[in-house]
Formats: C-alpha cells, structure tokens, sequence
C-alpha cells in the first residue's frame, strides 16, 4: 500500500455533474446509464475511496507514533548507555587522580566558626567604664596594641589594691584601681595608624553594643567611622610610611 502524504479528510467531493467530468461519465452513460445517474455513481466510487484513505490516514499516523517513540527509546537508550560509560570513565580518572594527590584531597572537617571576629577580646576596664558613663574614650583601647595593654594590666590586677567608686545613685563600690585610671601607652587619636584605626572600629562598636548603648548611636558612630574608611582619601593613609591616620582625617574636617 502506497503511503499517503496528505490527510485526506479535508478533501471535497468533486462536481461530477459539470462539463469537466463529462469524459469520466461517459462509459457509465454507455452502459444505459443516464448523465445523472452516472454523476450519482462517481460521487459515491470518490466517496468510498475517500473513506478507505482516511483509514489508511489514521493507520498511518498511529504507526509513524510507535515507530517515532521507538527511535526516541533507542536514542534515549543510547545517550544513557553512553552517560553511563562517561561515569564510569570519570570515576576511574578521579579515583586514579586521588592515589596520585592524596594530599590533595584529605577531607577537611567541618567546625563552626566564630559569631563575629571580637569575640573573647579583654577591653581595658577604665575604657569600659567611660563607655558606661557615655565619656569619651580613646580608640586605642581597642586597637592590638591596646588589648595587649589590656591583658597586661588584667594579670597584674591581682597585686593592686580595691579604691572606693561611687555610682550614680550614690552608692559605694569597691574596684581595682587600675580600672580608675588610663593606661600609660595610651595614644591619641589624631596620631593613630590608619590600619590600627581599621583594626579598632568593628571591636569597639561591638562594645558600644555589649555596653548597652542605643541602637541609633551605634548606627550613627558605626556609619560615620565606615564612611571615613571608604573615603577616596584613606586608601593612601594605609601605604607603609604614611603619616598617622590624624593627618588623613584632617581631609576630612569642614572648611
């Protein structure tokens, strides 16, 4: 059966009673048919025949639909086949590459890290203090050099003696006396280094936080110290050599 390349169910009966079809009547008409009556008969031959091709149309579609997911299923088959073989192929490359460098791939453990990178730093105490009182405080407390300091004064605490303070309600307390006085290698703000500045500014807002103060001045405070450090003016302020960070501030106060 020849196959079918266009579906027949859309085709129109011809005219068989027109002057076009005339020579197709004429050996009915010679049987004794009349010109009609030979119309009629060619209207139903077209009809059957039509019928008989929209079932070979159909046939036709249903088997190019198993023959089409067929070829799908072999190609599917094919491309799996060959995934499989690329996995295989891979693991032996990888598994070779890890006998070579076992060094390489040593499975590093998984720890938690730290909340935050000033957690466990030991601030000086009269630092502290002046952070609770609202005072103004030197940076360099907060700096490496000044947490140094600070543990330096903390192992000594044990040989100084307790001095009297009295809180806000006027109440008596008793203190180490180096919490009542400042340290002795303080540094002043204008002389700081640009990079001990950078150091100081996330430990010291953490402490303005830890110390209780309000959320709005530690924005502000923490806002003004990062827009320095961003400014096109600080980056030359890190270079070796550089004045201290006070001459790079100076940049920055209103004319």
């Amino acid at each position: 059966m020849n196959r079918l390349l266009f579906d027949p169910n859309g085709e129109v009966c011809p005219d068989f009673t027109s002057a076009f079809y005339q020579t197709s009547r004429a050996p009915l008409v010679a049987l004794n048919n009349t010109d009609e009556h030979a119309a009629v008969l060619l209207q139903a031959v077209w009809a059957a025949t039509n019928a008989a091709q929209c079932i070979q149309w159909q046939t036709q579609l249903a088997a190019d639909q198993v023959q089409a997911a067929e070829q799908q299923r072999l190609v599917d088959e094919a491309a799996d086949q060959q995934l499989q073989v690329r996995r295989l192929v891979d693991a032996a490359l990888d598994d070779e590459e890890r006998k070579k460098n076992r060094l390489k791939h040593i499975p590093i453990p998984k720890r938690p890290h730290p909340s935050r990178a000033t957690a466990n730093i030991l601030v000086s105490d009269f630092a502290l203090r002046k952070l609770d009182k609202g005072h103004y405080v030197e940076i360099y407390y907060w700096t490496n050099k000044g947490l140094a300091d600070a543990r330096l004064t903390y192992r000594a605490a044990e040989d100084e003696g307790m001095v009297p303070n009295k809180t806000a309600d006027g109440a008596t307390t008793w203190m180490p006396a180096g919490a009542t006085r400042p340290s002795t290698t303080v540094v002043p703000d204008s002389n700081l280094e640009a990079f001990e500045f950078s150091q100081a500014i996330p430990r010291l807002v953490a402490s303005l936080t830890e110390r209780g103060w309000d959320h709005d001045r530690v924005h502000m405070l923490a806002g003004f110290w990062g827009a320095l450090m961003l400014h096109r003016y600080w980056a030359p302020c890190l270079a070796p050599g550089y004045p201290p960070a006070g001459w790079c501030l100076g940049h920055f106060h209103p004319r």
